[in-house]
């Protein structure tokens, strides 16, 4: 029996496609909701044939708020199970001896990527905890390029990289906005079709969640990893490929365009920890070309990596790569790349961090 994915019939994409009707322009401008749809119609896909899934990175979660923080020789340390020296002015990649706590064991000893995440996270909840006040922005700086699928052909493509800059309300009070593509998109509750607000007083995110979050939702996130990783597999049950592929994802999400508090990176970390199937890649680069060590995970063929800075341990980006070839797309080719430019908190929207512009 074959396993290739049925392409669907001209009357099954209509059917998929009056399934989702254009919605209100407040967190998925029209080319974030035409993923969603290349999305949906690869899930149908998927269905068709189980063996052959499809790729989530790129298209699952393109709204206004992901959520970001932070070679051979490294290979070889973590693969003996050791342990990222936490001591102030280490080396980031130094071993020592391996923490009787750390998680994602497998037969006693730490996986490479548990060791690594415990030292990403030892790093995250080292960092000062920002004053930031409710009626404040997270801005996010980045350079992006997603994949599609348009309707007339099977092959995902990416799209050329490009600046994506974000304000997002601390408490979800007041709107946000997008500047992308050279429009300002204001994200707000409710906009008509030119990006106004439809309301006299509009508000930006009144019900934030894992996957909408705010920086004040995010401070009520629990700090304790076990408590954390409970609570995004309870909220992500029965949506797209899988729990633990979802938890990745989720996680991924909270890293990307967003601030966390110290303490809640480091859980979002270590909770990634005991995701099974986490590994590590010795060699990653984000959109912005900068090279760095990735935790990976890969599903349906295709390896979601989040990219970080070999000294600081800073979060750079993610990237999606194919490592098996599939009617969609062939091994090798990049299928989702990001980058963290800068962040930080502002008064106004449109404004940077430290001056007005």
């Amino acid at each position: 029996m074959s396993t290739t994915p049925p392409r669907p019939t001209p009357a099954e994409h209509d059917e998929i496609a009056r399934l989702l009707p254009v919605p209100a322009e407040r967190e998925r401008p029209g080319r974030h909701h035409q993923l969603l749809k290349d999305q949906l119609l690869r899930e149908f896909r998927q269905d068709a044939a189980p063996a052959a899934a499809k790729p989530r990175f790129g298209v699952r979660r393109l709204t206004i708020a992901a959520v970001p923080l932070a070679a051979g020789a490294l290979a070889v340390t973590l693969a003996t199970g050791g342990q990222l020296d936490p001591r102030p002015g280490a080396d980031p990649l130094a071993a020592v001896t391996p923490d009787s706590s750390a998680s994602g064991r497998t037969g006693g000893q730490a996986t490479p990527a548990a060791v690594l995440l415990d030292r990403i996270a030892t790093v995250a909840a080292a960092r000062p905890a920002p004053a930031v006040r409710d009626d404040q922005y997270v801005y996010v700086s980045s350079t992006v390029a997603w994949s599609s699928q348009s309707a007339d052909e099977t092959v995902m493509r990416l799209d050329t990289p490009h600046s994506r800059k974000i304000w997002l309300s601390v408490d979800g009070s007041v709107p946000g906005l997008l500047r992308e593509r050279g429009k300002n998109i204001v994200l707000a509750d409710e906009v008509d079709k030119a990006g106004r607000p439809v309301s006299d007083h509009p508000v930006g995110n009144p019900a934030p969640t894992l996957n909408s979050p705010t920086y004040r939702y995010l401070e009520s996130l629990p700090t304790d990893p076990d408590a954390l990783l409970k609570k995004i597999y309870a909220e992500t049950k029965g949506s797209g490929p899988g729990p633990d592929q979802m938890a990745f994802v989720t996680i991924g999400d909270l890293l990307r365009e967003q601030l966390a508090p110290p303490k809640v990176s480091a859980a979002l970390y270590k909770a990634a920890a005991r995701i099974p199937g986490v590994t590590v890649v010795d060699d990653s680069v984000d959109a912005a070309g900068r090279h760095g060590v990735a935790v990976a995970r890969v599903h349906a063929g295709e390896r979601t990596e989040w990219i970080f800075d070999r000294k600081t341990l800073e979060f750079l980006g993610e990237r999606g790569v194919m490592v098996q070839d599939m009617p969609w797309a062939s091994s090798g080719q990049v299928t989702a790349t990001t980058a963290v430019l800068a962040r930080g908190i502002t008064d106004k929207t449109g404004e940077t961090p430290g001056r007005t512009g």
